[in-house]
Order: C-alpha cells, then structure tokens, then sequence
C-alpha cells in the first residue's frame, strides 16, 4: 500500500538560471558550481526574482514581499541588490543576472 507522493514526484524547490543555481530546501546559491554565501534577506531577494525570470520588480514591491510588511524605506532593497551582485557575478559592474530596469526596478535576466 502507498501513502502519500514520492519525494521524486513532489515540486522541486531547486531553480536553475544559466550557471546560477538557487535551493530552497538546503537554502543554498551556487554559481557555476561553487557555493555563493548570501545572508537570509539575500536569499529571499534571489529567490523571489529567480523564481519570476524576466519580471520586473519595483523595490517597494520587493520590501514588501520579503519583509511582509509595507515599505518605508526602499533604499535597503538597493544595497541587498548592489550585496547579491557581489557574491553572484563575475563582473557586478556588468551584471549578467541582476538587472536593473532604470525607474521601475530590478530583475533576474532570463538565461538562454
């Protein structure tokens, strides 16, 4: 008799874009296989934008959603961003993966 679904069948909480890999089950970032430390609102801003490729999120938009709570000040979003481009590029200048979208807000660039 079985019960319930196997863990193969179940969602993966694993999301790939290009040589960036993000693990929601072990909270861990890879790039190009080597292990990338974010802190935990780091994570959280990696995985929302990793999770939505190509969406544009205002930083109001992304306060709220990581913090659960309304935004008051969004200039923290900025340097969470400006932090994850350090840990995840190999260029930050030039980013590959983060982008921002100038006046409207940021984005994990779809990866072909």
């Amino acid at each position: 008799m079985k019960f319930g679904v196997n863990a193969a069948a179940e969602k993966s909480r694993r999301y790939v874009a290009g040589g960036l890999e993000l693990d929601e089950d072990t909270v861990e970032v890879t790039v190009d296989g080597a292990p990338a430390k974010l802190t935990p609102i780091e994570f959280k801003i990696l995985a929302l934008l990793i999770k939505n490729p190509g969406r544009v999120f205002s930083a109001e938009e992304i306060y709220e959603k990581v913090w659960n709570e309304r935004a008051v000040n969004t200039d923290t979003i900025m340097v969470h961003v400006r932090n994850i481009r350090e840990k995840i590029e190999i260029n930050p200048k030039e980013p590959k993966y983060v982008k921002v979208v100038w006046g409207v807000g940021y984005k994990l660039e779809k990866q072909k």
